[in-house]
């Protein structure tokens, strides 16, 4: 991992970066706000070539082998407003796409709210996760996790994840510059979290639009069908009984494919 490392750093363009690498760990999140807590600068960026027990949005696990994947969480100290926090996950899914444009043929989507999807397969999931003052109980610095399916796994992927997870590409891909792209595209939206394209970028990309979907509410799934994203990366919808929604956080799943 270390050599993965060493040709992260030379393709890099974005100042300022801490790369650290282990071969195997339980999460890089975990260690990541580890370090976080100990007072490492935002830029520390944790990065494994396999995990143990990878972190995904609702106590998910990521399935992540060695050597075909990237995994990797970056130390942020956000200095502006708890609203342009918020943006942090929407800049990484745009980030991540423009990454994957800039090293391969594919052209991915994000399904709402967090996952990156190539030909209606999942390829990355991102996961922001809040570190707290334990004197205050406010946040003091953000984790963002990001794990990418770069290459197919050797034996495949698990059962349960044949019909849903992909990887970015199928022979030949190289982590190292995947890695340096998604860094520095994520770094130059970072600066400009303001900025009314990233939303746009954001909207422009969505899996969802006018298709089908379940939506996990605490009352249980209903189906819906989506009608967009609105200019603060909501997601409208309109239930089966004509009831009209609009969800700023929440867990959907893809009812229908395109064939």
């Amino acid at each position: 991992m270390q050599t993965t490392v060493f040709h992260i750093a030379q393709r890099l363009k974005t100042d300022g970066l801490t790369l650290k690498a282990y071969d195997t760990v339980e999460s890089t999140n975990v260690l990541c706000k580890a370090a976080a807590a100990e007072g490492a600068p935002e830029g520390t960026v944790i990065l494994a070539d396999s995990q143990t027990g990878g972190k995904g949005t609702r106590g998910r696990s990521f399935f992540s082998p060695s050597g075909t994947g990237l995994y990797m969480s970056v130390l942020l100290r956000p200095q502006g407003t708890a609203e342009q926090a918020l943006r942090i996950t929407t800049a990484a899914a745009v980030a991540v796409c423009e990454a994957i444009e800039a090293v391969s043929a594919r052209r991915p989507q994000i399904k709402w709210v967090n996952d990156i999807y190539c030909d209606e397969k999942k390829v990355c999931g991102i996961l922001a996760e809040a570190v707290l003052d334990p004197k205050t109980a406010r946040p003091e610095a953000v984790v963002l996790g990001i794990g990418i399916n770069v290459l197919m796994p050797q034996e495949g992927f698990p059962a349960e994840l044949n019909d849903t997870a992909a990887a970015v590409f199928e022979a030949g891909g190289d982590r190292a510059a995947l890695a340096a792209a998604v860094l520095d595209a994520f770094f130059a939206r970072y600066a400009a979290l303001d900025d009314p394209q990233i939303t746009q970028e954001y909207r422009r990309r969505s899996l969802l639009d006018g298709r089908t979907v379940t939506v996990t509410t605490p009352d249980g799934d209903r189906e819906a069908t989506v009608r967009g994203i609105d200019e603060q990366c909501r997601l409208c919808e309109r239930y089966t009984d004509g009831e009209e929604a609009v969800l700023s956080s929440g867990d959907v799943t893809l009812h229908t494919y395109r064939p």
